[in-house]
């Protein structure tokens, strides 16, 4: 089959066994094609007649397959790309989402010059690594409690020449000690538990997802302990479920923060909420 017949051929089979719309079967086929050919996608568009040779047929078929079994494309591939870099992913970090180019974006427009930065549970280090690619002059703190996370954010900072970016394995703040930051980054596990979207989150680690009967146990340690790591007047800034604005909003203020808000993110979900200390 050539690459015409085998976009169209898989693209119905995504969308009949995942359920997914004409448009994501599309994309996801052609990511996967592109995985096996590397090449880009203009290749594909301008070569449809190209067929495959047995290797690269056999390597492409397993991908699909594992798609059909529910897999991230994103965890086939072993890459995703976030604020305009391509980060390596594992089954030990989430895959970095579009949403969370927002809390990037926010500790940018807030961060002054200089100014220290910390990134908690940083997972494949998309965050950090993207805030210290975009401002050199900023000094970026990452920690995760997994070792095997910090080992794939490590190797995307070595891979992009994210040198402002130091690692830390921690549990949240244990240890940290006594150091303090500018703003306080955190995109923390905020799914409830038993909540029935986890059985399509089934591939990523739940220890990164899941936080307690309402979702907000980590949430509540954070906003608790982070007064202590910030200078006056530093921001905390943290991501969460869509329907969880208003309830961390109220941990910020029950915890004496100031100027407590929320961000939406582009399908206009509030999405990051922060406040100063």
């Amino acid at each position: 089959m050539n690459i015409g017949e085998i976009m169209r051929r898989d693209g119905k089979r995504l969308q009949d066994v995942l359920g997914l719309d004409a448009q994501e079967a599309g994309i996801e086929v052609r990511c996967l094609l592109q995985g096996v050919l590397d090449v880009g996608r203009a290749y594909l568009m301008t070569h449809p007649e190209r067929t495959l040779d047995a290797d690269e047929s056999s390597r492409y078929a397993g991908f699909v397959e594992r798609r059909l079994r529910g897999e991230p494309v994103a965890y086939i591939l072993g890459w995703r790309e976030f604020f305009g870099h391509v980060f390596r992913v594992t089954n030990d970090t989430l895959i970095p989402r579009p949403d969370t180019e927002l809390l990037v974006e926010l500790v940018l427009s807030h961060a002054k010059e200089q100014a220290s930065i910390l990134d908690m549970g940083t997972g494949s280090g998309a965050i950090a690594i993207s805030i210290a690619l975009a401002r050199k002059d900023l000094g970026v703190v990452a920690l995760d409690a997994s070792r095997a996370a910090l080992e794939v954010a490590m190797a995307n900072a070595e891979a992009l020449n994210a040198s402002n970016v130091r690692f830390l394995e921690s549990d949240w703040f244990s240890n940290l000690g006594n150091e303090r930051f500018d703003v306080i980054a955190s995109n923390p596990p905020y799914v409830e538990a038993g909540d029935p979207h986890l059985k399509d989150l089934g591939f990523e680690p739940s220890g990164a997802l899941v936080s307690g009967r309402d979702g907000l146990d980590d949430m509540r340690r954070i906003v608790a302990q982070a007064g202590a790591h910030l200078n006056p007047g530093g921001w905390l800034m943290l991501e969460h479920g869509c329907d969880q604005a208003a309830s961390v909003r109220g941990l910020l203020r029950q915890s004496g923060f100031a100027e407590v808000s929320s961000a939406r993110d582009i399908s206009g979900i509030e999405r990051v909420s922060m406040g100063r200390a």
